[in-house]
């Protein structure tokens, strides 16, 4: 189809810095409202047959990801310690093409529950943490939910759980076939006398919307779908804002400055396109959808005389408060192949240690999921004792099929040293100052992680393993959910966006993604960011259409 373009010196309505889960949204709810909508994406547009399953390339060479050469960063874990560059890869991970991480990511959607949004009043102050309520209710953002369900495509079965919050729509799709480690799942838990559900996944397991359902071939996590079946932005929200002929989808553009005149309004934003030439793209008012990382870093690394700290930051709350989500697990060997090397990642999920429990001596909760690996990331992740070379080797590699992990997924206190801010030394390959990670996991957070290693082995003991190998909880040196770090609230003075997610600072400046997150949620973030993204979207409609940007 022919695709909108507009010219830079054109003023549009909005720009939308990024292209993922939140920026897909963003950008069709405003151009369907009918502004006009630049989106600017850092990587390339990839088409479905440039996607590959080479795993090398992919999980470990940065094959669609933020590129360490490119893309450096650095990380140390307190604010006294000089950051360093980690080999391998960036301490935080991203996918760079147009759909963001939301192309690449294991497609695992959970709603956070109620208790997410509360915990600051449920628990009282964390000795260390920065643990307060959200702005918002669970209540508030349950239609959202559902919209992102219904309009991007999830599967699963609504009350399969005793432990879901309360929804006011089923899924539109039934959930995935199960797989092999999802029965064995099933058959420790309830054992034990848990719950465990099928896991919704935004993938299709039926046709849906234009798009076909899943072809079980196994490569999710880290992966693009070749086959559109993942409700990746690239696939679903994205061709419907071009569709309406008002959104442009600009890839290759690498915005590293958001503009501002006298009257500490945006104008617009400043990016390298293609060729890497500096341009300037006028806007009236400018959403941010970055990332956690991505978002905080543009803020801080847009500073002018009127916040000489960095835009929008007077709070001084700009990438601090950086989140991860901490969790420990298990491996476990049976007794016949496993297969599963085949089908959606994961299948099975239990939630009934989704709270905090105060009985259990720290803060933390999370879910539990069965899945597993690529052969190649099994082949790099030998466990202790095991040999490297020959036939012990040979004979551990061989056993790979046999083989799956139960996953535990966990909380991480907001905690304001861990923060993402600009290395004063290093440059990326454009000459914009760096990212800085600063982190450091929260006591709690490893007591709970290690909690959960226990249970896992309990589950997988249940389920007649042969052979288990307990989960190392070390201190964690990045991630991949990336949230916090411009959280929202309704203080301006220790939060960085309202409940709409309006900048307390600059008023024609919007920010929307996991950076806006109050706590860290359970390990499933996607979702909740989708869903804030069709509110937020939402509310600036009306203000907009009320003059009131």
């Amino acid at each position: 189809m022919d695709r909108k373009t507009f010219k830079t010196s054109e003023t549009v309505d909005f720009v939308v810095v990024g292209s993922g889960a939140s920026g897909g949204i963003m950008a069709r709810e405003l151009s369907r409202a009918g502004f006009s909508v630049v989106v600017m994406e850092q990587g390339p547009r990839m088409q479905p047959e440039d996607f590959e399953h080479d795993e090398l390339k992919y999980r470990h060479l940065s094959g669609i990801t933020n590129s360490p050469e490119a893309n450096p960063q650095t990380f140390r874990h307190a604010p006294d310690e000089k950051a360093v560059r980690l080999g391998g890869r960036n301490p935080l991970t991203y996918a760079r093409i147009v759909g963001g991480s939301s192309a690449h990511f294991n497609a695992n959607f959970w709603r956070l529950h109620e208790i997410d949004f509360i915990e600051g009043s449920r628990f009282g102050s964390i000795p260390g943490a920065s643990l307060v309520d959200w702005p918002i209710t669970y209540a508030e953002l349950e239609p959202y939910y559902t919209k992102v369900e219904w309009e991007v495509g999830v599967s699963g079965l609504a009350g399969a759980s005793p432990f879901d919050p309360w929804r006011s729509k089923p899924y539109p799709m039934p959930p995935l076939p199960v797989k092999s480690s999802g029965v064995l799942f099933e058959r420790g838990a309830r054992k034990l006398g848990l719950h465990p559900f099928p896991a919704p996944m935004a993938i299709a397991s039926v046709p849906f919307k234009n798009r076909p359902p899943c072809v079980q071939c196994g490569l999710c996590g880290g992966f693009g779908c070749e086959v559109m079946a993942k409700s990746s932005s690239v696939w679903t929200v994205i061709p419907e804002a071009e569709a309406t002929g008002n959104c442009e989808i600009r890839p290759d553009s690498y915005v590293f400055r958001i503009g501002m005149d006298k009257a500490g309004r945006a104008t617009g934003v400043h990016y390298f396109d293609k060729t890497r030439v500096e341009q300037f793209q006028n806007a009236r008012a400018v959403v941010v959808c970055a990332n956690g990382s991505e978002t905080p870093k543009l803020l801080l690394n847009s500073e002018n005389s009127l916040f000489p700290q960095g835009l929008a930051n007077s709070s001084g709350a700009v990438g601090r408060y950086l989140m991860f989500n901490k969790g420990g697990g298990a491996m476990a060997r049976f007794e016949h192949p496993l297969n599963e090397y085949k089908g959606a990642n994961v299948t099975r999920v239990l939630h009934d240690f989704y709270d905090s429990d105060p009985r259990r001596g720290f803060y933390g909760g999370g879910g539990f999921d069965a899945r597993s690996g690529g052969p190649l990331t099994w082949g790099q992740s030998v466990p202790k004792g095991t040999p490297a070379w020959g036939q012990g080797f040979k004979d551990y590699l061989e056993s790979y099929t046999y083989w799956m992990n139960c996953a535990g997924h966990g909380t991480s206190l907001a905690q304001e040293n861990n923060r993402v801010d600009i290395d004063p030394e290093l440059k990326d390959a454009w000459g914009v100052p760096a990212m800085r990670v600063t982190y450091k996991d929260h006591p709690d957070d490893v007591k709970h992680a290690e909690w959960q290693v226990e249970r896992a082995v309990e589950i997988m003991d249940a389920a007649g393993a042969r052979e288990i190998v307990r989960g190392e909880v070390g201190e964690a040196s990045g991630g991949v959910h990336l949230l916090g770090t411009c959280r929202m609230g309704n203080d301006p003075k220790s939060s960085v966006i309202d409940k709409y997610h309006r900048t307390h600072d600059v008023r024609n400046l919007f920010l929307c993604d996991g950076s806006s997150m109050v706590t860290s949620g359970r390990g499933q973030p996607t979702q909740t960011i989708e869903a804030l993204a069709f509110r937020a979207a939402d509310f600036i409609t009306r203000f907009a259409k009320a003059g009131e940007i």
